[in-house]
């Protein structure tokens, strides 16, 4: 999944399904946080996110019959399941952060490269990007709120990613 591309409508798709279920798996363990604004959030990015997921394989089925949606997908976020209290919190805005980014640089590559056959994915392309990046500058607030931390990608992360400083607001 690191450093990934998409090249096509039918990647972005198959690749953002399993995404995002993995971003639901992750904010599902937030109804275990001690805030109650972590446990909002967790709840928004499953309904969202459930929903987009719900769409999007609507669009494989319907666009692309008999095509296994099928991709080598490498997680992004670490079990969350034994954290508990500030170690959860922590934990997951550390993850989900680096993980929004990969899917605002998928989003934008998608629209950059005019991969998108079809409208409706260019508009949930857009719609992810500006969510989740607005997202990505909330989470940033707690970590420095909550932690006095900010997020620092892990060494050669963004390289060859497309990530600039647009993306560090």
């Amino acid at each position: 999944m690191h450093g990934l591309t998409v090249a096509t409508e039918f990647e972005y798709l198959a690749t953002m399904v399993r995404h995002h279920e993995e971003a639901v798996a992750a904010a599902e363990q937030l109804q275990r946080s001690d805030r109650a604004s972590m446990r909002a959030f967790g709840e928004s990015i499953v309904e969202t996110q459930t929903a987009q997921i719900d769409q999007m394989n609507t669009w494989l089925s319907r666009w692309y019959p008999g095509r296994a949606a099928d991709v080598d997908y490498q997680p992004m976020m670490r079990d969350l399941s034994s954290l508990s209290g500030d170690s959860l919190d922590l934990a997951f805005l550390q993850d989900m952060i680096g993980h929004h980014m990969m899917a605002v640089m998928m989003s934008q590559q998608l629209l950059v490269h005019g991969a998108a056959d079809h409208d409706e994915v260019n508009r949930l392309a857009r719609a992810i990007r500006d969510e989740q990046h607005a997202e990505i500058v909330q989470m940033r607030r707690w970590l420095t709120d909550w932690f006095d931390s900010t997020w620092a990608a892990p060494p050669g992360w963004g390289m060859g990613r497309g990530i600039g400083p647009w993306m560090m607001r």
